[in-house]
């Protein structure tokens, strides 16, 4: 059985969610991201992004591929360093 948290009311789980707008989905699938997503993640023409899911399938996220080059940058960085022995 799943646990749920009754203790959040909603306001406060998407307290930190942005609505951009909606988008259509054109005939080759194309979507047009919005104007202030674009501005507030610097997305320009030519950047790319890993589109990605979660196993429930509700929805997609797009994330620019130097943001994940970065992480997996970071994350080679820590695995590499000598493990310290308390």
């Amino acid at each position: 059985m799943k646990s749920m948290n009754c203790g959040l009311n909603m306001a406060e789980r998407f307290k930190n969610v942005k609505i951009y707008g909606t988008v259509k989905v054109g005939e080759k699938g194309q979507v047009v991201i919005p104007a202030a997503a674009r501005k507030e993640f610097s997305i320009e023409p030519g950047n790319l992004l890993l589109v990605v899911t979660g196993p429930e399938k509700q929805g997609i996220v797009l994330v620019k591929t130097d943001a994940i080059k970065d992480f997996v940058s970071r994350m080679t960085r820590w695995l590499n360093e000598p493990i310290e022995e308390s």
